[in-house]
């Protein structure tokens, strides 16, 4: 059984955060949402909105690409 895009989500942004070396409250306050939302993102309850994605990025030196599993056939 494939995983849902929610898991993915979850799971790469916590292995990008934990590579960053951020906590919650520091990427919180640095892309303009609450602590208890980055929890959501990190739960998989919820998902970034494409501009949170693009910030949450940014502030952990990342692409979209390696939050969202996309992989390019060449």
């Amino acid at each position: 059984m494939e995983k849902s895009l929610d898991k993915i989500i979850s799971e790469n942004l916590k292995q990008e955060i934990e590579l960053s070396g951020k906590t919650k409250t520091e990427i919180a306050q640095a892309i303009g949402v609450s602590k208890p939302t980055v929890s959501q993102y990190l739960s998989g309850r919820i998902q970034p909105s494409l501009s949170t994605l693009s910030r949450l990025c940014s502030y952990l030196n990342c692409s979209a690409d390696d939050i969202l599993s996309v992989k390019k056939d060449k």
